[in-house]
């Protein structure tokens, strides 16, 4: 449903976003970004932290939160989310952090990925995570400022 709505930002913003597909928030936008209603597209959000890298989840062990599904690679790690949601989950509901910043709506990649002070962020892509990485706390400040109000445009 989302990928239908998709559009590439306009030529002023293209050129910093080369290659990432962003679509304009609607009012209907849900707060978690849950493709099949899966968040993280079925990775395991504290595997970020845990064992730094993304890891799939299991259907064996789920969680529902912010109108998503969350799967976890262990009980351990399901437990562990269950207990402090906030403290795993991706910032700006699994939406790609860069887009955020230009005060857009785009998906995101599982492999795109970025701990920064405690908090998981996730891009559309590796190329746009390079963007992102070129000024983290500039673009987090950007992308606070936008969130969640992008999500009602």
């Amino acid at each position: 449903m989302l990928n239908r709505r998709l559009f590439l930002i306009g030529a002023a913003a293209a050129i910093p976003l080369a290659g990432l597909s962003v679509r304009p928030a609607l009012a209907a936008t849900p707060k978690t970004f849950a493709p099949d209603g899966l968040a993280i597209k079925g990775y395991d959000p504290v595997a970020y932290f845990t064992e730094e890298k993304p890891v799939e989840g299991s259907a064996d062990f789920t969680h529902e939160y912010n109108g998503a599904t969350w799967r976890f690679a262990s009980a351990e790690n399901r437990d562990m989310f269950v207990a402090d949601p906030e403290a795993y989950a991706p910032q700006y509901g699994g939406y790609c952090a860069f887009a955020l910043s230009k005060n857009a709506i785009a998906t995101s990649d599982p492999d795109a990925w970025t701990v920064y002070e405690g908090k998981l962020y996730l891009n559309y892509s590796l190329k746009v995570r390079g963007f992102w990485l070129e000024d983290v706390p500039g673009n987090i400040a950007l992308a606070d400022a936008n969130w969640p109000s992008v999500l009602e445009k």
